[in-house]
């Protein structure tokens, strides 16, 4: 096998939920398995969490569509609104609910089971406050099945509680057209926030695969993959270069495993002996296989990224084995 191997314990996220479910106690808890579960396979991860959650978030009506196609039945919320009349068609035939931020996406989704997505201060998605009344007059009351916003800064509490005071006015207005909906300000970092950023529910994304945001800790959260590169070759030092850079020191026996750029690893990282090169890295001593990631933390740190982007950065051409 060439591919780098992905471990992914699904035991590790399972637990995981099941201990944000035990935070969130009878709230509604929506699991975010967008951009593939993070790099952990949103199919796999859905079907193993689908008993304990009551939802899931995607970002794109097509993620929805392969949960659906999966056999995952609980809710698919989309976070991108449908942008033309072809989102919306597909969305409704999967039975994906949608997510409205303007009169244009209310007039997009006609019976479309929605939530409402209200700008609370990320000024990314979601219609802003003073919009809100004309939003909700484009939508049938009984679609809409909740509210929600984000937190931008969720480890600033300042910020935070500000958030907090527009979200409550918006769901305020939501509620007096359909009271049986539900609001969910809350993503990883409110969650670990919580008291009163739980509202009704929340959703959980980074958290579920054993880290967490800025400014928070995973404290008892189980980090569920580890990837393996598999050696190529054994070879002996003859002087020159290390890859593409000079060497600094004499070697003695060295091992070259099969693992580049295009393999979502970074080239600043020294995984092995100075940097990677394109399709494979050097490393003086180790076995036949080598875990080259299992602290998408500690590798984010050496590459001055975070670990979202790693995550789903080093599973992309990868062969995924699955732990029950």
């Amino acid at each position: 096998m060439q591919k780098t191997l992905s471990l992914i314990d699904l035991r590790a996220i399972k637990e995981n939920a099941l201990k944000i479910r035990r935070i969130l106690g009878d709230r509604f808890f929506y699991a975010v398995v967008k951009a593939d579960a993070y790099g952990h396979g949103a199919e796999e991860v859905a079907r193993e969490i689908e008993s304990i959650v009551d939802g899931f978030c995607v970002a794109i009506v097509d993620e929805g569509v392969a949960l659906r196609i999966a056999g995952v039945s609980k809710p698919v919320l989309t976070f991108t609104p449908p942008l033309d009349e072809s989102d919306a068609a597909k969305a409704a035939f999967y039975s994906l609910e949608v997510t409205v931020n303007s009169v244009e996406t209310a007039d997009l989704c006609g019976d479309n089971l929605c939530h409402i997505k209200v700008n609370s201060g990320m000024n990314r998605t979601g219609c802003n406050l003073a919009e809100l009344p004309q939003v909700l007059d484009a939508v049938k009351a009984d679609n809409i099945v909740g509210v929600y916003s984000h937190l931008y800064a969720p480890e600033n509490s300042a910020e935070s509680r500000k958030q907090l005071a527009v979200f409550d006015r918006a769901e305020k207005l939501v509620k007096a057209r359909n009271s049986n909906i539900f609001g969910h300000l809350s993503a990883s970092g409110g969650i670990l926030r919580g008291g009163e950023f739980l509202k009704d529910g929340a959703r959980a994304g980074i958290l579920l695969y054993g880290y967490a945001p800025n400014g928070f800790y995973a404290k008892g959260f189980l980090p569920a993959l580890k990837v393996y590169a598999r050696r190529t070759q054994q070879t002996t030092f003859i002087g020159g270069g290390i890859g593409y850079n000079i060497a600094d020191k004499n070697y003695g026996k060295l091992n070259v495993y099969r693992l580049g750029y295009a393999d979502g690893f970074f080239r600043g990282v020294p995984l092995g002996e100075k940097t990677l090169c394109m399709d494979a890295f050097i490393a003086n001593g180790g076995g036949e296989f080598r875990c080259v990631m299992s602290d998408a933390d500690a590798y984010a740190r050496q590459a001055g990224t975070i670990s979202y982007e790693v995550l789903t950065s080093v599973t992309k051409r990868s062969e995924r084995v699955y732990l029950r």
